[in-house]
């Protein structure tokens, strides 16, 4: 019998080796394809990326994963890790076997080429040229979600379950009005306060030289713990993190020479998802529970970008070496003013340059329209104007172009429908540990001593680790004793933004 047992666990691992290189060959297409992939060979690279689809399909999907399972579920002395390993796998074969092959390798090939399809249409400002390509992502991520759909289940509750397990609408819509009710009056008051008064920020926008840049933050990623050895920063249109495994992670970010902070927030916030893909156990690294659910992965990028990276403390000990790079447009630019503008907040219109206090509400904008384009209440025809009447309601502004509106995120053109409200959840969650850790170490004089090891320390032991694992609400009564809780966030920032009133 033990030698049976050993035979199924072998058989298994086996598949799982099988299964992570297609899937590792999947990654770095979509790596190479966001990069440095010329423009021309999106077609025809798209037939290897469908054919190399099917096969994960059908690896998936196929009788001998199964029978393996059959086998492996009913094996005495499994651990706790290992039954929730063969849980997500169940959960992936499960979508993967609803969905006809013919379909499948459409989708895929559709999205390998949709992306640039997407890009060119945002360099053109054109979003009738992206338009149709939308649609079709649309109607067959529908009709994916509707093979799946419980009875009484709706089609983005679906979809919301693919990133973060349990945030239903109706979840969502509770949390959503809570930020609504804390945030609205105080975003009010203080962008009325800013529009009388406003912030000096102009020097965040000289000439900033790019090669110059493209130091600077290869160096802050690495102060931050980004370790270079396993990991690379390239460029790309939207930045981006993903990964082989935790030694082979790949974070990139976008530079403008008229924009200092930009490339700045990018980096770290690519740096919090790196540093997490890099703090994984061996056990979940190369399997379907590496990385991290979504929300909890954007808990830790909106963690190390706004809650450390906007801080004074943080900035204290390494302005000066900025200030050395760029000696002419900040020289005579003190800590204080320098550290007031990067936590000015005000009304804008592209959600990756938003402030902390107004992000949220860029979230709320695409949360809105996500619900209704897949109940079929909004067309993709109707999505811009929608996109531009939402702006004003919310944030008081409209976009001048398409290119600043609703073709400013790469997120519909991958098919990644019910990925928006992680980021709202992800800032909820970082906030929340951000109060629990500053109950166990003095966070700000470990950031003014620029000790960012042992900040990172207590993540990798409390998240990092675990992968996928455990999913948002698992982690936050493990850490903090409590389930998510909005209230923190809402504390944080009128903390944080109440002084300026």
């Amino acid at each position: 019998m033990e030698e049976q047992y050993s035979d199924v666990r072998q058989k298994f691992s086996d598949f799982l080796e099988r299964e992570n290189a297609i899937r590792a060959a999947l990654t770095l297409f979509d790596w190479d394809n966001e990069t440095l992939a010329p423009e021309a060979a999106s077609m025809r690279t798209a037939k290897a990326y469908g054919a190399l689809s099917s096969a994960y399909q059908e690896l998936l999907a196929g009788d001998e994963l199964e029978e393996l399972l059959l086998q492996i579920k009913v094996l005495e002395g499994l651990s706790p890790e290992k039954r929730t390993l063969l849980w997500r796998v169940e959960k992936e074969r499960k979508k993967l076997v609803s969905i006809p092959p013919e379909e499948y390798r459409r989708f895929s090939e559709l999205t390998a080429v949709s992306v640039q399809r997407w890009s060119l249409a945002k360099k053109q400002n054109d979003f009738s040229a992206f338009a149709p390509v939308l649609e079709e992502i649309l109607q067959m991520r529908k009709a994916f979600a509707s093979y799946r759909a419980e009875p009484g289940q709706s089609i983005y509750d679906v979809l919301l379950s693919d990133y973060e397990e349990g945030f239903t609408t109706k979840k969502l819509d509770r949390f959503f009005e809570k930020l609504k009710e804390g945030l609205l009056p105080l975003v009010k008051e203080v962008l009325r306060k800013n529009k009388e008064q406003p912030p000096n920020c102009g020097f965040l926008f000289q000439n900033f030289d790019v090669d110059k840049q493209r130091h600077w933050n290869k160096w802050l990623a690495a102060y931050l713990g980004f370790q270079f050895s396993r990991g690379v920063l390239s460029e790309s249109e939207h930045p981006f993190t993903t990964s082989l495994h935790k030694d082979d992670v790949r974070i990139t970010t976008h530079y403008y020479k008229n924009n200092l902070e930009s490339a700045i927030f990018s980096t770290i916030h690519e740096a919090g998802h790196g540093i997490f893909e890099q703090g994984n156990d061996d056990w979940v690294t190369q399997t379907l529970l590496g990385s991290g659910t979504c929300g909890v992965h954007e808990s830790q990028s909106r963690f190390y970008e706004n809650i450390l990276g906007r801080s004074r403390a943080f900035w204290k000990p390494i302005y000066g070496k900025l200030q050395k790079l760029f000696p002419d447009q900040l020289e005579k630019i003190p800590l204080d003013m320098f550290v007031r503008a990067i936590n000015r907040s005000e009304a804008g219109v592209i959600r990756t340059e938003a402030d902390e206090l107004t992000y949220c509400l860029h979230i709320i904008v695409r949360y809105e329209l996500e619900k209704k384009l897949l109940s079929g209440e909004l067309t993709v025809s109707d999505l811009e104007e929608a996109w531009n009447r939402l702006y004003e309601e919310y944030l008081g502004v409209a976009p001048n172009t398409s290119a600043e509106g609703v073709l400013q995120d790469i997120h519909w053109a991958m098919g990644e429908f019910g990925y928006f409200p992680s980021y709202a959840l992800g800032n909820a969650m970082a906030a929340q540990i951000y109060v629990q850790m500053s109950r166990e170490m003095d966070v700000e004089a470990l950031l003014e001593q620029g000790n960012l090891d042992a900040i990172t320390g207590y993540l990798r032991t409390h998240i990092h680790r675990f992968g996928s694992s455990k999913g948002m609400e698992e982690l936050l009564l493990e850490v903090t004793g409590e389930s998510l809780n909005p209230t923190y966030y809402i504390d944080y920032l009128r903390k944080k933004y109440e002084r300026e009133l």
